[in-house]
């Protein structure tokens, strides 16, 4: 096993491409500690993980507060003596509109789930891991902000922001024996996807195989990335496998980088 008895948190990890980032950590022999604001699915994950012969814990977080983020990384150093990975998972979407039209509010909230809450959360967990001289963080951007995304700047900047943070927080702790990398999705078979595709469908009236036509052409294996996909990547980030990577941005997108 690849991450026997390492400590790890999830942010967002009952969901998504955090599920199954949750599930394939268990797999390889981790505890994956599911932090998350839906308890329901909260609940569920760390069951499912229990149930395959796993090992997991949950604790109910809003990213948005950040007395909520340190009562996180205190009641899993507390509970397990340590914390090995971090992963910076969890997002929103953001405002749907163009700079001339922007809410401060909607922008400020997109800043704060996406780009604030991992600093925070990457700070938190710095404490123990800098005590030990040891960890991994890593965190999710995205394809959405390695370039400009028109009608989604707060998700686009936040997520540039993600990048810039990686490797300024590599260089900080390089010191200490702490990794710092980031993975970046392109589209990815999630029910945000799968609801964008709705609402992209709607608004050109066209049908939602259509559209799903036309964002697989932009990708050179001609397909979507699978939450596994994903999972696997932050495996290989996470392990020893990739002790000499920190700093690296690794793009997971079925090709849609090199398209263009």
């Amino acid at each position: 096993m690849m991450l026997k008895d390492r400590v790890a948190i999830v942010t967002g990890g009952a969901n998504g491409i955090g599920r199954e980032i949750s599930y394939a950590f268990a797999r390889e022999g981790a505890i994956p500690v599911v932090a998350d604001i839906d308890l329901a699915a909260m609940k569920s994950a760390v069951l499912e993980i229990e149930s395959m012969g796993g090992r997991s814990d949950s604790v109910e977080t809003d990213l948005r507060r950040e007395d909520r983020i340190k009562a996180m990384t205190a009641y899993v150093v507390e509970k397990f003596g340590r914390l090995d990975i971090l992963v910076n998972n969890a997002a929103i979407s953001g405002a749907r509109a163009d700079v001339a039209e922007m809410d401060l509010e909607a922008w400020n909230e997109t800043f704060a789930v996406n780009l604030t809450a991992p600093m925070l959360c990457a700070r938190e967990a710095l404490k123990p891991m800098m005590a030990v001289g040891r960890g991994v963080i890593i965190n999710i951007a995205s394809e959405g902000g390695r370039s400009g995304f028109p009608g989604r700047s707060p998700y686009s900047v936040s997520k540039r922001g993600v990048i810039a943070l990686t490797e300024t927080l590599a260089i900080e702790v390089g010191k200490y024996g702490i990794r710092v990398n980031a993975i970046s999705p392109g589209r990815v078979i999630t029910n945000l996807l799968k609801n964008s595709i709705r609402l992209m469908a709607e608004s050109r009236a066209v049908s939602e195989d259509e559209v799903m036509r036309g964002l697989i052409a932009d990708c050179s294996l001609m397909r979507f990335v699978e939450a596994s996909e994903v999972a696997g990547a932050a495996v290989f980030l996470a392990s020893d496998g990739s002790s000499a990577v920190t700093g690296h941005t690794l793009v997971v997108s079925c090709g849609k980088h090199i398209m263009h």
